[in-house]
């Protein structure tokens, strides 16, 4: 187990909170752009949008059902039913589930969607780099969190030395098996496009760089694994 109590910092309740408000908005722009866009979104992100189009079901209601399967998943891997984690990840996932639905609907109403390719590559690049900063910041916070990325922290705290390039790859292979078996079922793939590359081979890179430069003061609070 790897505790962070030497890490702990004085930042205020207020301070947190605006700090996680601002993770969960960036995370479900960051999301709800890269739908948008449909150029390739995270990975977690890219299994649920193709599993509404196997299911047949709203993409809010696919992102709730991943979530609740991930957490069920960290508790596993943790050996033991945290219920502050549990209730974090819970909410989190909600909260998300809302956020992401709710900006991608928004954003659909725009006409970005009908810009010059080279403008909505960027759009979704940009996209996936805000949602590697929001990972960064809530992780850090660690009030409540995505379970998807709890999922990416115990791996990068337990078994890989905190090592956030490394554990961002090995924690996609879940959501890659899962958009491969749709592809199985319905032989087409949505949101993967260059996008999933760079969120495969560089968002762990982009959390890991924006550790050390985005509310630098911040470290990793209460980090139990």
């Amino acid at each position: 187990m790897i505790s962070s109590d030497s890490h702990q910092q004085d930042e205020t309740t207020a301070q947190l909170g605006f700090y996680l408000v601002l993770s969960i908005l960036l995370n479900g722009f960051g999301n709800g752009l890269t739908v948008c866009m449909n150029l390739g979104s995270a990975l977690w992100t890219a299994s649920a949008v193709n599993l509404t189009h196997t299911l047949h079901w709203s993409l809010l209601v696919v992102l709730l059902v991943e979530g609740v399967a991930v957490t069920a998943t960290n508790v596993m891997f943790l050996g033991r039913f945290d219920w502050r984690r549990v209730l974090g990840n819970l909410i989190y996932m909600f909260l998300f589930s809302y956020v992401v639905a709710g900006f991608t609907a928004l954003l659909q109403l725009t006409p970005i969607q009908t810009w010059p390719l080279a403008v909505r590559v960027l759009l979704d690049l940009f996209g996936l780099v805000c949602i590697g900063v929001a990972i960064s910041i809530y992780q850090r916070v660690n009030v409540i969190m995505h379970p998807n990325d709890d999922f990416m922290q115990i791996i990068r705290f337990k078994w890989l030395h905190g090592r956030a390039a490394v554990a961002q790859p090995i924690s996609f292979i879940p959501p890659i098996a899962i958009s491969l078996v749709c592809f199985l079922i319905t032989r087409q793939l949505y949101a993967i496009n260059i996008g999933t590359a760079f969120s495969l081979l560089c968002q762990g890179f982009v959390i890991a760089a924006a550790d050390r430069v985005v509310f630098p003061s911040l470290k990793h609070r209460h980090l139990e694994v």
